[in-house]
């Protein structure tokens, strides 16, 4: 038995030395969130040992990820190795399913950053979504956006690839993330800074990106594992080689969205409506959360702004990418690959220079063109029933030593609104609309997808020369105390650009039906809205012993809006994502005016077990309140024995104090009797009160 246990602790330290051994960076600024690695691609399993993590929109819900694995692949044809070793096609890899290890060698991963964040802080202690590191030598006031990943890799066929990942937090363009590629002939096939190839001419040359998605991850729980794989994903495609009445401007992408699902017959799924709970998941999804909102009403996309023509050309080439096809995710060439099996490579070069299919995924599926009433199985014909993956690739280029090419690709994410998705769920689960009329609602998000595209182009052919939000407070801390909420921030008006106010938005356990009951990223509302010479904000207006979160903007100048972009004069806002709490704070019941015995432990007993899911405390594990208690005390907890091992010092002004059940070392107590002494700071009073904790 402790054989076995050694096993299985080295296996799992095994797979997760694998997915640690690249940096990964968030792009996190706007509402659509993804993570990227410094070894060039986010292949499966790359960041967490998570299937279905990234692509995140709208980010400040849980459980959005609709990325499962990412791919880039460079090949070129007549291939001569240092060694000699001549093949009629090389192609080096990373992901969607290999690590990129030997293929792919990082040099620099760096992000940049026009300012510094905002510490966020609620009771004392910091509180982020993400985990992003900034250190002043990573700011660059002058940045053109609001971050910057750079990212440069070499790879073993000589070619030095550079990518600029870029975002922005302007509300009309902060669902789409950027990435410039610069690929090198280099000559430079390792980590080093040494030119192996320094007079190494490449024939033939693609750059070829493979992706996976699910749309969207918290609906795999509701409707079966295999929809997390995208076992149900449609394709489409625009800008082809072919006109399409929706795409004017001919532009050019390939986009997903959530289609049949047919191992799920109890409802029709198009949108994925949630009529219940996700069982035997640990209550992703909650019972307040099942009117029938629409989970997964958002579409995804890849757009190309710019290919170049050639090494010598660097103007766009309008038949970029010359591939754009689809394929089945569980292929074989997805599987295993190395850049030294010449029958394995000369079936990849095959399908990244395979060019457009004579029929689009959504086409095959649905020949009919009627997305609202689908009939089939989006995965037919797939490998494993596994779904497919879309596919870009970019050439054929011929790259002399030193050539380079460009490449500029937008993702976007988009969809209706999360109100919109609660009314028409809502409404199909209450039986007040048709299945039909609700995927028409749904797919209906395809629009905002294009109309994001739309805006990403326009930006582009402007330099991204948008309107710069102001800056947001550069601290932000939310305190619980007695009979309130206190709010308190700092701004420097020098730094930040003109600011006419502040915007605090609010949200609480207490939410409107159709949210989660016990999280933090309900609908907001605005609490307040403040001049731009507040530094404080008193939430009052709110229900005791309720756990609430907050975000606060700084609201600029109104500037004037674009029809034509489907963008109204507005007053310009930094980003919620800036200064958001993620944490919960409370207005505690204001404190007595002096001890009495009136002092309770709530709960008493407190019995661990009996209260897995912290239904008296939600999302906050192992607490406990010191209620009916002067707002300055202090408060002792001793063992039955008599040794102290906590002390608690109250001085919020409110009657309520917490506990987390653990030493002043930071250790969980153990089962038994406790012993609180409270004394009060003003009068000397003291109280003591016991109570019993059952794990």
């Amino acid at each position: 038995m402790k054989l076995k246990k050694i096993i299985i602790l080295i296996l799992f330290s095994a797979f997760f030395t694998l997915n640690a051994q690249y940096v990964n960076k968030w792009m996190s600024v706007g509402t659509l969130h993804n993570w990227y690695s410094e070894i060039g691609g986010e292949r499966e399993h790359g960041f967490q040992p998570i299937q279905q993590f990234g692509m995140q929109w709208p980010a400040q819900y849980n459980y959005q990820d609709m990325q499962c694995a990412r791919g880039l692949w460079i090949g070129a044809k007549n291939f001569t190795e240092l060694e000699g070793t001549f093949r009629d096609f090389k192609v080096v890899h990373v992901g969607p399913r290999v690590t990129g290890a030997d293929e792919f060698f990082p040099v620099k991963f760096e992000l940049k950053s026009d300012f510094m964040p905002t510490p966020v802080f609620v009771d004392g202690v910091e509180s982020y979504s993400k985990f992003v590191e900034i250190t002043e030598e990573d700011v660059d006031e002058n940045l053109f956006a609001d971050r910057v990943i750079y990212n440069e890799v070499n790879t073993q066929m000589g070619i030095t690839m550079k990518r600029k990942i870029f975002q922005f937090s302007n509300e009309y363009h902060n669902n789409y993330i950027v990435t410039e590629y610069t690929f090198i002939n280099s000559g430079n096939i390792d980590g080093d800074a040494e030119i192996e190839r320094p007079n190494n001419p490449l024939e033939g040359v693609y750059f070829y990106f493979q992706g996976r998605y699910s749309i969207v991850r918290e609906v795999r729980f509701l409707l079966g594992n295999s929809a997390g794989w995208g076992v149900n994903t449609m394709l489409d495609a625009r800008g082809d080689g072919r006109v399409d009445a929706d795409n004017p401007d001919n532009l050019r992408f390939q986009f997903a969205w959530h289609g049949k699902y047919n191992d799920f017959n109890e409802y029709d799924n198009i949108g994925a409506p949630i009529f219940h709970p996700d069982e035997g998941w640990g209550a992703v999804i909650d019972d307040a959360d099942t009117v029938g909102r629409l989970g997964a009403a958002q579409f995804l996309g890849l757009m190309t702004l710019h290919a170049d023509k050639s090494p010598n050309d660097p103007s766009d080439d309008p038949s970029q990418p010359s591939t754009t096809f689809y394929i089945s995710s569980d292929h074989k060439i997805n599987f295993n690959n190395s850049a030294f099996n010449d029958a394995r490579m000369a079936e990849e070069y095959e399908w990244i220079s395979k060019g457009h299919p004579n029929k689009r995924h959504a086409e095959l599926i649905e020949p009919s063109g009627n997305y609202a009433q689908p009939q089939n199985d989006p995965s037919k014909g797939s490998q494993n029933g596994a779904g497919y993956s879309m596919a870009n690739g970019y050439g054929p280029y011929d790259m002399a030593p030193g050539d380079s090419v460009r490449i500029v690709i937008v993702e976007a994410v988009a969809g209706i609104s999360r109100d919109k998705a609660i009314e028409v769920g809502k409404k199909f689960k209450d039986g007040v609309i048709s299945a039909l009329e609700k995927n028409e609602i749904a797919l209906s998000g395809k629009d905002s997808l294009f109309q994001t595209f739309k805006r990403a182009k326009d930006a582009y052919d402007n330099d991204w020369n948008l309107p710069k939000p102001p800056l947001p407070p550069s601290n932000f801390t939310v305190q619980s105390a007695g009979g309130r909420i206190d709010l308190s921030w700092e701004f420097d008006p020098s730094n930040g650009g003109a600011v006419t106010g502040f915007e605090i938005y609010r949200t609480s356990t207490e939410q409107v039906v159709g949210y989660a009951s016990n999280e933090y990223y309900s609908k907001y509302e605005l609490a307040a809205t403040l001049p731009a010479d507040a530094r404080t904000f008193q939430d009052t207006a709110i229900s005791l012993n309720t756990a609430y979160y907050y975000y606060i903007q700084a609201i600029g100048n109104e500037i004037p809006g674009n029809p034509a972009l489907n963008i109204p004069n507005h007053k310009i806002k930094s980003s919620r994502f800036f200064a958001q709490t993620y944490a919960p704070a409370t207005k505690k019941t204001p404190g007595a005016d002096k001890l009495t015995s009136n002092v309770r432990v709530v709960p008493n007993p407190y019995i661990i077990s009996a209260d897995p899911n912290n239904l008296l405390y939600p999302g906050e594990e192992n607490k406990l309140a010191f209620v009916n208690i002067p707002g300055e005390c202090t408060i002792k907890i001793y063992s039955e024995i008599g040794e102290l091992i906590d002390t608690i010092n109250h001085n919020d002004g409110s009657g309520a104090a917490f506990w987390y059940s653990t030493t002043s070392s930071n250790q969980f107590v153990v089962s038994g009797l406790y012993i609180a002494v409270i004394t009060d700071d003003k009068t000397g009073d003291r109280e003591i009160v016991k109570f019993v904790v059952i794990r």
